[in-house]
């Protein structure tokens, strides 16, 4: 398969988070077919982090995630675009990295690996599980890949994922007084919360936050006795000062449940890449035992998560030779260190 070819074989293996087994089968046969060691490491029943390898010494490794958004989309292109359910987010990028190692394969440079993780959409509870892998104590730099216009983020903003829940009381509807409603609770709070003004970061930008989920209720008739919202923050800063702004505004009106939580990173910046910093979270937070961490990938975040998700083909070709690019200025430096 060529590299568009890749692209769009993995895009038409649905992974949406929690089901995965499938595109990490594929890539191990791939993968193993190609002459690479590869490990299938379990991180639930249906799901298995991919670990692959070329000698007993990979000092970089590329690395992003096989989980993706629902709903599956399946792939389609034109002359100049692939589209498709993780089109940029990461399936192309999956590609890039695969085409950019067997490049550096050529040219007899082998201290390489892959790694591709599990629920990154969620709760990256496949990169908390490699973190434990024996074999992150040989890696030196750590390559992740998110979509970043192929630009290198020296800079990614955390991650709180969190729900407000608020309990009332049932009662007919009709004699509203006799019960207390858990939405209009939760509504006020949620009113309160929308004028919260978090503080910002001089490198990573402003916090901002998302109502992203509501459900509460029975029936239309029935005074709600149970509500939540879910909502997501993305952190310039750590998480501690920023619940305590939501304890406070809350005032014991709700309760706060914590999903994950990811703190901002700083990331490596290397001369003659265009860099910047970017807003959302990758699996980096929650790979600290890989080495140093940098982040390039192909496509665009703001088409990722959307029904109209690319990658242009041009950008994933251009992927491919900027991870051999950094590769071999990340192995030059650790040869440089050693010297």
């Amino acid at each position: 398969m060529n590299l568009f070819e890749l692209t769009k074989s993995l895009i038409n293996i649905p992974s949406v988070s929690e089901n995965e087994q499938a595109v990490g089968f594929f890539l191990r046969d791939y993968l193993q077919t190609s002459g690479w060691t590869v490990e299938l490491q379990p991180v639930s029943a249906n799901q298995n982090n991919v670990i692959a390898y070329l000698n007993e010494t990979p000092r970089v490794f590329l690395s992003t995630h096989m989980d993706t958004v629902p709903p599956f989309i399946a792939a389609s292109e034109t002359d100049k675009k692939i589209y498709g359910r993780g089109a940029c987010d990461a399936k192309g990028i999956i590609a890039s990295q695969i085409f950019a190692a067997e490049e550096l394969r050529k040219q007899n440079m082998n201290d390489i690996g892959l790694l591709f993780t599990v629920d990154e959409e969620q709760g990256s509870a496949g990169a908390r599980a490699a973190n434990k892998h024996e074999i992150a104590a040989k890696c030196e730099y750590l390559i992740n890949g998110e979509p970043t216009d192929n630009d290198l983020a020296i800079g990614s903003k955390g991650s709180l994922r969190f729900s407000i829940k608020t309990t009332g009381k049932a009662a007919h509807s009709a004699y509203p007084e006799m019960g207390e409603s858990a939405i209009e609770k939760l509504l006020d709070i949620l009113e309160d919360v929308r004028k919260i003004k978090f503080p910002s970061d001089e490198f990573f930008g402003e916090t901002t936050n998302n109502i992203g989920l509501i459900n509460g209720g029975l029936k239309t008739n029935v005074v709600a006795p149970d509500a939540e919202a879910g909502l997501h923050i993305r952190l310039t800063t750590k998480d501690k000062p920023i619940l305590k702004i939501l304890e406070k505004t809350i005032d014991g009106r709700g309760r706060i449940e914590i999903m994950s939580v990811a703190l901002p990173v700083k990331m490596l910046a290397l001369e003659g890449f265009k860099q910047k910093v970017v807003r959302f979270t990758t699996d980096i937070p929650h790979l600290s035992n890989w080495g140093t961490p940098l982040l390039l990938g192909t496509g665009s975040i703001l088409v990722a998560h959307t029904k109209d998700e690319f990658v242009l083909k041009k950008d994933l070709e251009e992927a491919v030779w900027l991870y051999v690019n950094l590769v071999k200025k990340l192995l030059a430096l650790n040869n440089q260190k050693e010297a």
